[in-house]
């Protein structure tokens, strides 16, 4: 029978038992610190030592969850950051006070995590356990990451963060295991500390072996305490995608993560070639198609509305001259719909009066292409409009700040989707979602960090939801979710894991960690019309709003009023 593998609550409760399993050590190694501080005051590598202790429990306790040691580590920098600011002499003369400070802190930390401990190990034997995976997703294969970092702790509680994103990490705290690791089994990508116990730069060393040695290299992003040009400079040298100084935000890092390591190749470009004459057509389509287009063919003007419908193409070749219609008049009907009125339209005629041309473009055209024109230029023409059109499209049709689509294109897509799904007999589940207290956020963090909120769920919903699934900002802090061919229950799984894991992940504000939470509401096509889903979907968000937040409702079945 295979063994069950453990939950992510029970990796958390051990991390957290490791990290209290080691305070006692880490304590003694401060008194042992500030004893030398006592005989030596000058020396600068002592304190050093001791502000990264100090450091350590501010930050990884507080990543626990254990705010009373996170505030003795936080004033315990403080008094060593006074004590450094003192010249040589003034040093001598406080020595003894500061020394006695640090040790007081350092004996609230141990009995703190003492007290801790224990009931730790308590709940670890009573508490039973609780399966926190997102059951119904139908994800890919998770990104697999490398991290290399001496802090395991550290390395394991950002390792979790990465994980609710659709990251799989695994943990090395040398560099030589690292790249034993990457030369057997390459992963997506690798992060990578520059300093190691020992001194040297051993990280960028170590990443500038591998790419040497290797002729396809895996990205690298460098994390480190150093924050000078030095450290920075040669993590570029190493050949360094990005560079993170500690204490890292798991959501900045997740962007970059995302954009090294996508696996989605581009769309290829779509052009409608529209030429009375079959050959001509067939020659500039293959051409495109050689370069990886994907072209559509209309020998008769009068089926430019259908084909214009059902190809949504990128951009229009056109010829000038044809029957029935001149490609003037053709520009201008294609202009007359709103929906095309930004669609690039490109003439290629072997017209070569520059007045005809230039009245040609007076009807809205991009360009002029005479022929016989050489393939790369007729490539380079294309590709070049095409993606600009690619552009402007996107940006009409999802919100600027966390790249989702916007209200206006949610409407559109869920109208489509269920005119499909009554065509089919489909189901079509509705998801509305509302960050909890956001203006509390707003309020007591200010906007830029309430933004990183807002990008942090987006880009989760990203990560996690089904390539079926669309996803869109529906205003302010809430969000809607078209989740065709799914059961409740299965909607209801996916969601409810989302939530979990978004209420996990860590937002710094200054020296200020803070966690947030969403609730939902979910409706289902056809048990509720379509024209009171999204209705029904807010309905049954205002319930759980009123019912504590933190949850998801189902939407009730009766008429809404």
């Amino acid at each position: 029978m295979e063994a069950r593998k453990p939950t992510l609550r029970e990796k958390v409760q051990k991390l957290r038992l490791t990290f209290l399993g080691k305070v006692p050590d880490t304590v003694a190694l401060g008194r042992e610190l500030s004893g030398r501080l006592m005989l030596a005051p000058r020396e600068p590598g002592i304190l050093d030592d001791l502000y990264r202790i100090f450091h350590s429990f501010k930050g990884t306790a507080a990543s626990f969850g254990l705010e009373e040691i996170s505030s003795q580590g936080a004033t315990g920098e403080e008094v060593i950051l006074a004590f450094r600011a003192l010249d040589d002499d003034a040093r001598v003369m406080a020595v003894s006070a500061s020394v006695a400070e640090m040790d007081t802190l350092l004996a609230r930390i141990l009995a703190l995590a003492t007290e801790a401990l224990s009931t730790e190990s308590q709940q670890a034997t009573q508490t039973p356990a609780f399966d926190l995976s997102v059951n119904g997703a139908n994800e890919g294969p998770r990104k697999r990451i490398y991290m290399c970092d001496d802090d395991e702790l550290a390395a394991e509680t950002l390792g979790m963060q990465l994980s609710c994103f659709g990251y799989a990490v695994v943990n090395f705290s040398s560099p030589d295991a690292l790249r034993s690791a990457v030369m057997s089994n390459p992963p997506d990508a690798v992060i990578m500390d520059i300093m190691f116990p020992g001194g040297g730069h051993t990280g960028t060393e170590a990443i500038t072996s591998l790419r040497r040695e290797m002729p396809k290299p895996p990205p690298v992003i460098f994390v480190s305490a150093r924050r000078d040009f030095d450290a920075r400079l040669r993590a570029v040298v190493a050949g360094g995608h990005a560079y993170f100084p500690k204490p890292i935000r798991a959501i900045e890092l997740v962007e970059t993560l995302d954009n090294i390591t996508s696996r989605r190749e581009p769309e290829p470009f779509r052009i409608l070639v529209v030429d009375d004459e079959p050959e001509v057509a067939e020659y500039h389509s293959l051409i495109l198609e050689e370069a990886g287009m994907t072209t559509s063919l209309l020998h008769e003007p009068s089926g430019i509305l259908e084909a214009l419908a059902e190809f949504r193409p990128d951009l229009v070749l056109m010829d000038m001259y044809m029957p029935q219609c001149t490609g003037r008049d053709l520009s201008r009907l294609i202009r007359q719909i709103p929906d095309f009125i930004s669609l690039p339209i490109v003439f290629l005629s072997s017209e070569t009066n520059k007045v005809t041309q230039v009245s040609a473009m007076r009807v809205g055209a991009e360009a002029f292409l005479t022929k016989p024109i050489q393939p790369e230029d007729l490539i380079s023409a294309v590709a070049i409009r095409a993606e600009r059109m690619r552009t402007l499209r996107s940006l009409m049709v999802r919100d600027g700040l966390t790249g989702l689509f916007n209200h206006t294109f949610l409407a559109q897509y869920l109208e489509t989707t269920l005119a499909a799904a009554r065509r089919e007999n489909g189901k079509v589940c509705m998801v509305m979602i509302d960050v909890d207290f956001f203006k509390t956020v707003n309020d007591t963090h200010g906007h830029p960090i309430g933004d990183q909120v807002l990008v942090a769920l987006a880009r989760l919903l990203q990560q996690r939801l089904r390539t079926t699934d669309l996803i869109g900002r529906y205003g302010g802090e809430e969000f809607a979710i078209i989740m065709p061919n799914v059961s409740l229950k299965e909607a209801l799984g996916i969601i409810n894991g989302l939530r979990e894991d978004f209420s996990r992940l860590k937002f710094q504000s200054g020296d200020q960690t803070f966690s947030c939470t969403f609730s939902g509401g979910i409706s289902r096509f056809p048990e509720i019309s379509g024209e009171r889903l999204v209705d029904a979907a807010d309905k049954a968000l205002y319930e759980a709003k009123r019912g504590g937040r933190n949850r998801i409702e189902l939407a009730s079945l009766e008429p809404l009023p």
